[in-house]
């Protein structure tokens, strides 16, 4: 496999790599690609187990959420959705409760956050697929568009050559902030994670060879307007509607942050 090491002294952490190969098959007898992508929690447990790091993608709105409460200097968290036993865990551990305060799931409820802020975050998909995903041994990053190159860097740096998984939470039909069920629907492909996705992969140029759905992902975040997409996409105008298309801005700002939250003994954070 492809070494990689991050050259932290750049403008730009660019990523260097060393000449060594070992390359891997997959069940069908194809060469295995070193960026892979794959979607919700099915993709998790499809990469954990060959993947050095994954990379989860939530941005409307976990991951964006955890980007601002860590550019502040907070932690976050993540809780799976209505989990009354792991919301109970959490404040054992000192952690304030998003939704029990002034700050939410929402972006915009936490741009002041104070600094020391350990913050409990529950979500359906952002915060539900870290804590799935810190069971497969994997590294677990959390990102979006907000901080896809200085991810895609980290990433980079501590899987060292191996396979990095990036995984694009997506949404359930059926299940939103407001709703009381704990049931899952179906999952619901969005195009906000499939941009933050592929802004990461693209920003991951040159580390190895691309999956055909990370190749896909990327296209499309290098070939579309983001500001505009997140507007028109389903999820931006649901949120419009409902009063919060500040969130939809504050998500679709693209490597506007440095910001990388790291997943360590269950807390977020940027180390």
């Amino acid at each position: 496999m492809v070494g990689a090491k991050v050259n932290t002294h750049s403008a730009e952490s660019a990523i260097t790599f060393r000449d060594e190969h070992a390359v891997g098959v997959d069940i069908w007898g194809q060469t295995e690609s070193d960026i892979r992508l794959e979607w919700g929690p099915e993709g998790v447990g499809a990469l954990g187990g060959s993947c050095a790091v994954l990379v989860i993608v939530d941005v409307l709105s976990f991951c964006t959420t955890t980007d601002l409460v860590l550019g502040n200097g907070g932690r976050v968290l993540p809780v799976r959705w209505r989990d009354q036993r792991g919301e109970e865990a959490a404040k054992e551990r000192g952690a304030i409760l998003a939704g029990e305060s002034a700050w939410t799931l929402r972006p915009s409820s936490v741009t002041e956050i104070p600094s020391g802020t350990l913050l409990a975050l529950p979500s359906p998909n952002g915060a539900t697929l870290c804590d799935a995903a810190a069971t497969t041994g994997a590294e677990i990053l959390a990102g979006c568009l907000r901080n896809a190159t200085a991810v895609a860097a980290r990433a980079a740096e501590l899987a060292d050559g191996a396979p990095i998984g990036v995984v694009p939470a997506g949404e359930r039909w059926g299940i939103d902030m407001h709703t009381e069920a704990k049931a899952f629907g179906p999952l619901r492909p969005c195009v906000e994670d499939q941009l933050g996705a592929g802004a990461i992969v693209a920003a991951l140029d040159g580390y190895g060879r691309l999956s055909a759905e990370a190749r896909l992902a990327a296209i499309a975040a290098k070939s579309l307007d983001i500001a505009e997409a997140l507007t028109e996409c389903s999820s931006g105008r649901e949120l419009a509607a409902a009063g919060h298309g500040n969130d939809v801005t504050l998500a679709a700002r693209l490597d506007t942050s440095s910001i990388v939250p790291v997943l360590r003994n269950g807390i977020l954070e940027d180390l």
